[in-house]
């Protein structure tokens, strides 16, 4: 496998910049001098701690039906009949077709409400025993929340990629290779977007970095760059004004479909969870993984769509009904953090608390126009442009690169073994710490 081949397969992990850069270098030989001495200057910092970092190279998969399949083949008896126990449609396929011999309904499955009795088990023709027969009825009832478990966390990681590297999903192999500058480009540039949230006061670093710039130099330099391909991945209007009428408008209709199918979930969420909206301060027992991914992913896809819109020329559609930004939610003690530290909460969270949620404008049941948000942002002293709410994000001036920190739930740590150890005693989880991790000590201490 070539560097080529391993950048794409990053698309779909988390390397670290470094890391890229390290790919990135030897799949361009072409490479300036001066190119050469920029990737160089991060390609260094791979080899720190002898390339050991204590964090994941992947965003969490979900882990596959195998194990309910297996035993649903032994309760039933069928050897036959494929799946495969990663799809969740699969999966529901197989559990309709075994379950035909007790005329199982995938539709209803709670265990007290819709079981066959004895007169409606003996019309249907099945002879089981009442046991076998429930002990059928429950394999296909842990089977079945089994592949709607497997669909959601297949959901959210689809939208947590979305929300930090666009439709990279989308771009195949052979159209990757086909143009090294854009695929080395999206590779480094996705991954300085994946870079974990650190905790600070400062907010995130801008992904467009110095080697950015020079990749995507490259790519100005070329008559024949494949600009659609860059946009999938970084919608900002240097790229967007590359593409055709054609091309634009394909991408504008994804980033909606995107921004209205997350708007849905977050409402649901939002309709589950206590979350207070004029701060956007959680405690324990609310789902802050989930809300924070697909807040990330809305914001993303409501800012390429935005963006779109701007290129194309047509920003007024939305004038009468134009959705906000989301805020993430922020645990306890962080915002006890902020305030100890002289911090408050950030603007954008008034100015959010101040609109109509974003879901409600979407499905037509609440107002917003641009002026409403406009004026949001200028009671709480935001620039309603530069900060997102009515232009897409531009780049703020090229950032200079960092070399990745190890983080323990987001804290920094000094070297990613003692990374490991905090993370195993769950300290910084919010969560009890475990005795004994340290020498005998306890955690905390």
């Amino acid at each position: 496998m070539d560097a080529l081949d391993r950048l794409y397969d990053s698309l779909d992990a988390r390397l670290r910049p470094e890391d890229v850069a390290v790919l990135v270098r030897e799949a361009l030989p072409s490479l300036t001098r001066r190119q050469r001495s920029v990737i160089n200057e991060v390609a260094a910092h791979a080899s720190r701690w002898h390339g050991f970092t204590g964090m994941s190279t992947d965003y969490a998969r979900p882990v596959g039906a195998a194990r309910q399949v297996a035993a649903t083949r032994v309760v039933f008896g069928v050897d036959t009949c494929p799946v495969d126990a990663d799809d969740p449609v699969s999966v529901l396929e197989f559990a309709s077709f075994v379950g035909a011999e007790i005329n199982w309904d995938p539709d209803r499955t709670d265990f007290l409400a819709d079981r066959l009795n004895r007169e409606a088990r003996a019309a249907a023709g099945i002879e089981l025993s009442k046991r076998q027969y429930n002990r059928r009825f429950r394999m296909l009832r842990r089977l079945s929340a089994k592949a709607s478990r497997l669909e959601r966390v297949r959901e959210l990681r689809r939208l947590t990629l979305i929300a930090s590297a666009g439709f990279v999903g989308a771009i195949d192999r052979d159209r990757f290779r086909a143009d090294a500058d854009a695929a080395c480009f999206i590779a480094y540039y996705t991954a300085r977007r994946k870079l974990r949230r650190e905790f600070s006061l400062t907010g995130r670093v801008n992904p467009f970095d110095q080697v950015a710039e020079a990749l995507l130099a490259r790519c100005r330099a070329r008559g024949d760059t494949d600009w659609a391909m860059i946009a999938l991945a970084c919608p900002a209007w240097e790229v967007l004004r590359h593409l055709r009428p054609d091309q634009l408008g394909e991408l504008l209709g994804r980033w909606s479909a995107v921004t209205r199918s997350v708007a849905g979930l977050l409402a649901g969420l939002w309709r589950s969870s206590e979350i207070d909206k004029a701060t956007m301060v959680v405690r324990t027992g609310v789902d802050s993984s989930s809300w924070n991914a697909l807040a990330g992913a809305y914001n993303a896809a409501r800012n390429g769509w935005i963006a779109c819109l701007h290129a194309a020329g047509v920003p007024d559609l939305l004038d009468h009904a134009w959705p906000g930004k989301v805020m993430r939610v922020m645990a306890a003690d962080l915002a006890f953090w902020h305030h100890e530290a002289g911090g408050g909460l950030h603007p954008d969270t008034s100015v959010w608390s101040r609109l109509p949620l974003p879901w409600e404008v979407l499905d037509g049941t609440a107002v917003c126009t641009r002026a409403d948000v406009e004026a949001a942002c200028r009671e709480h002293g935001v620039d309603p442009e530069r900060s997102g709410w009515t232009a897409p994000r531009a780049h703020a001036a090229i950032a200079r690169f960092r070399p990745t920190p190890e983080l323990v739930h987001g804290v920094s740590v000094s070297d990613p073994v003692w990374a490991m150890a905090l993370r195993h005693a769950r300290v910084f989880s919010g969560k009890p710490v475990r005795t004994g991790v340290f020498g005998g000590q306890d955690a905390a201490g």
